[in-house]
């Protein structure tokens, strides 16, 4: 039986694949506020998590949730039981619009603003995987050196916020850091109504035991 990782992992290649080469399909899934904000479109939200810009864009957002997504898939079945699944599931598909609603207040009337992409939703997985493996090593191009993850995750927040405020460019860093956000919350909130497990205590334990 396939893992939801690779479940959606195949579903936004095939995707974003036939959007390359399909004008008409991309511009009916891409996130486009003044669409949801006049016509209702809210699906959008949805659809423009599983379309890419191009094969890097694509290769880059999937791989890294390759990497942490059946990491946090796991760790989900050991925490929630039989319904790990479920809340993994759960986790990545809700964090697709919650990562972009700053965006839409934003943008909601502006013609000319365009997103795409799951990078909100990959990071929700990732921070949850932060905060479950807070003493793993983590790197990120060019810098070949491993940093534990509870200082690659701030460090990663306060790029994307300088990056966000600027204001150039055309990746979305608002949806990464509202996306990392989400994860981590929504890993705090659903343990402590449905599981024993204590997410703060561990994260905490976990670094003192690094030092």
């Amino acid at each position: 039986m396939l893992s939801f990782t690779i479940i959606i992992l195949l579903v936004t290649c095939l995707l974003s694949f036939l959007a390359f080469s399909n004008e008409q399909m991309m511009g009916e899934m891409i996130f486009h506020p003044p669409a949801v904000d006049q016509r209702g479109q809210w699906y959008r939200f949805f659809s423009s998590g599983f379309i890419h810009a191009d094969f890097l864009h694509l290769a880059f957002n999937m791989y890294t949730f390759y990497m942490f997504g059946g990491l946090v898939e796991d760790a989900f079945r050991d925490i929630y039981g039989a319904s790990g699944t479920v809340f993994f599931a759960v986790l990545y598909l809700t964090a697709l619009p919650t990562a972009m609603m700053p965006s839409f207040e934003k943008h909601k009337h502006d013609d000319y603003y365009y997103s795409l992409g799951a990078s909100g939703a990959v990071s929700a997985v990732i921070f949850c995987g932060i905060f479950l493996y807070p003493t793993m090593p983590l790197s990120i191009f060019p810098i070949p050196i491993g940093i534990p993850a509870f200082i690659f995750g701030p460090l990663f927040l306060l790029v994307s916020a300088y990056l966000s405020n600027k204001g150039r460019g055309t990746i979305n860093h608002s949806a990464h850091i509202w996306g990392a956000l989400y994860g981590i919350v929504f890993l705090i909130i659903t343990t402590v109504l449905f599981t024993d497990f204590k997410p703060i205590q561990h994260f905490i334990s976990e670094v003192m035991n690094y030092f």
